[in-house]
């Protein structure tokens, strides 16, 4: 497998033809259809199922299909552009581009202050070159690192990026190919990193055409979104040579810099080698051709740390990890539901070992999940788990969308934020969340295949049947159902909205200038919880420099002892202040063990060093 270019699909060869490889072991005859002219190319049979084709008949921009045994016309599986939809011709691209960001390095993963987003419903255009537009913006906030969710082509023009059938193939909506690159580019001359959230566990159902060319799935598995991906039953290494590509197609081509895999609890591979490991090494060869550092980040649920352990210890070598745990002790303590997953999380005390331990299950019994789960992390670094108090997941697939600007008071949307960026790990914004975005984000499709339409819409209301006093669940297929999830950017001039904004970027400057800080290590950071006062205490060090941030998320005042120092504590940040529209002013400095009267739903940060 070639690590310094692409080798599966059609690609543009230095000669100015192209180089074509098929993936087809059940065919008995592979041609390549030029739809110009309706010229059809014989295809050689090579071994292990492929077939290959060099021309120079076909050029960048020329459009053309795979035809199986003269009678299947399809897309090509490793199309780099479906212009016309998932079901239509696939599109010669070239890769090249011109970058200009040969000075860019990427952050190491404990500097990430991560903005997850999505491309449909950032800005008003929709596109890569919103997303451009508003780089400025990110940087002025604080952000260095933006999370795009996934782009690889689906079915219309709206979709939350989980129904990709194309995964080489750039939405075309959102400006295909080239304004990526363009994005990704710019981002890096404004100090940038792009992460790319990318789908290996399973591929959707409209314009999913995977299952003509041969075994991509198998039936060993089963997945919550259909077929399993192929990774270890018969016909596999061609199924894993295609993923291996994309990863390194995305790092090499595009210069991102970092992967998130979606939900690799759902990857089943029971391999000598596991596929994330396999991924792993090749993305490790690539780093060492081309001088650049990525990362590979992972959605996973299970506690399990084979996922985020190095290779040389057995581990699939996974950079970094999501902890919705943290999420979910933390809404949890604010105050939100304790139904469905939630029901496992009692509130302050799990949130202080989720600081102190990173998994809140490491062994015990899961309720929810009637079983013992977890294990310990003890020896990981920080820089490995990523935590948020909202994401794309945890407000989408809410029956209405609901974001914490709806669920929380203004005080308490404040003191969750605070939470979430003076933890000892990598903190991650939700688009919007900085200025308390009171739209919701919504679960939208524009599927093209009317059955599955419907079966979608039917679905969703079955899904949130229990919820009929709330009403309906929003209509998926309505382009109002994704209009209402769009980003409202007048929102930041105005009251709280402005206030809050403004909070962000003072608690964000604080996570970015305090070395206690910006250099996250639970061995150095101690959280304690008075679960009677509803009072989490943190505690942060880091070569002389001592941070204490406390925490009320009850709805009275409550009376809190500064810990022991030898010097006078002075403030960082008071989320109750005026300047906040908070109720009062806490006092800038206080002596060691001084009683503080701590406001309710607000935090107190000071330090001392």
């Amino acid at each position: 497998m070639e690590i310094t270019k692409r080798t599966i699909g059609i690609n543009i060869n230095p000669d100015g033809g192209v180089d074509a490889l098929i993936w087809a072991p059940k065919a008995e005859k592979v041609s390549l259809r030029i739809c110009e002219g309706k010229i059809d190319l014989p295809m050689q049979k090579q071994d292990y199922g492929y077939w290959t084709l060099q021309t120079d008949q076909l050029k960048a921009g020329d459009l053309y299909r795979i035809v199986l045994d003269d009678e299947k016309f399809l897309p090509d599986p490793a199309s780099l552009s479906q212009p016309k939809g998932v079901h239509e011709a696939s599109q010669v691209i070239d890769l090249s581009f011109n970058w200009t960001d040969e000075h860019w390095r990427n952050w190491h993963l404990n500097e990430y202050i991560i903005y997850e987003l999505h491309t449909g419903t950032f800005t008003p255009e929709g596109t890569f070159e919103g997303i451009e537009s508003k780089l400025d913006y990110l940087k002025s906030l604080g952000i260095n690192t933006i999370e795009i969710m996934p782009v690889a082509q689906f079915p219309g023009e709206r979709n939350w990026g989980y129904d990709g059938v194309f995964p080489f193939a750039v939405q075309s909506s959102y400006g295909g190919t080239k304004a990526l690159q363009q994005l990704v580019n710019a981002a890096h001359h404004k100090g940038i990193a792009v992460v790319l959230d990318v789908v290996y566990n399973h591929l959707g159902p409209e314009g999913n055409y995977f299952g003509e060319y041969g075994p991509f799935f198998t039936d060993k598995y089963n997945t919550p979104w259909g077929n399993a991906i192929n990774f270890d039953d018969a016909w596999c290494d061609a199924v894993r040579q295609y993923y291996i590509e994309n990863a390194l197609m995305w790092f090499r081509d595009f210069h991102i810099d970092a992967l998130r895999l979606d939900a690799v609890h759902a990857i089943k591979d029971f391999s000598p080698v596991h596929i994330l490991a396999e991924i792993k090494q090749h993305v490790d060869q690539l780093m060492k051709e081309t001088g650049r550092e990525h990362h590979l980040i992972v959605e996973c649920d299970l506690n399990d740390t084979r996922y985020i352990n190095p290779l040389e210890k057995a581990g699939y070598g996974m950079d970094a990890q999501w902890v919705d745990e943290f999420h979910h002790a933390l809404r949890v303590t604010a105050g939100g539901e304790t139904t469905g997953y939630y029901e496992d999380f009692n509130g302050i005390e799990h949130l202080a070992k989720a600081y102190n331990d990173a998994y809140v299950y490491d062994g015990q019994y899961s309720e929810h999940r009637h079983k013992k789960f977890g294990v310990k992390a003890t020896d990981h670094p920080d820089s490995q788990f990523i935590v948020f108090s909202q994401n794309h997941d945890q407000v989408g697939n809410r029956m209405l969308g609901e974001r914490s600007s709806q669920l929380f008071s203004f005080e308490m949307q404040k003191l969750i934020a605070a939470a979430t960026l003076t933890a000892p790990y990598i903190p991650m914004l939700f688009m919007g969340e900085e200025w308390s975005e009171p739209n919701p984000f919504l679960y939208f499709v524009s599927h093209t295949d009317a059955e599955l339409a419907e079966a979608v819409r039917k679905g969703r209301k079955a899904e949130f049947a229990a919820f009929h006093t709330e009403g309906e669940a929003p209509d998926p297929m309505d382009e109002a159902t994704f209009t209402q999830s769009k980003l409202q950017w007048q929102l930041q001039e105005q009251g709280e909205h402005a206030v809050m904004l403004a909070y962000y970027k003072k608690l964000i400057g604080l996570r970015k200038y305090l070395h206690v800080l910006t250099n996250p290590n639970r061995q150095q950071s101690k959280a304690t919880a008075d679960k009677a006062k509803q009072v989490l205490t943190l505690q942060r060090w880091f070569q002389g420099e001592y941070l204490v941030a406390l925490m009320n998320f009850s709805n009275q005042v409550q009376q809190v002892t500064m810990p022991p120092t030898d010097k006078k504590w002075i403030k960082q940040l008071d989320s109750a202040d005026p300047e906040w529209n908070g109720p009062t002013k806490a006092d800038d400095e206080f002596q060691s063990e001084a009683v503080v009267d701590l406001q309710p739903q607000s935090v107190l940060i000071y330090c001392v060093g």
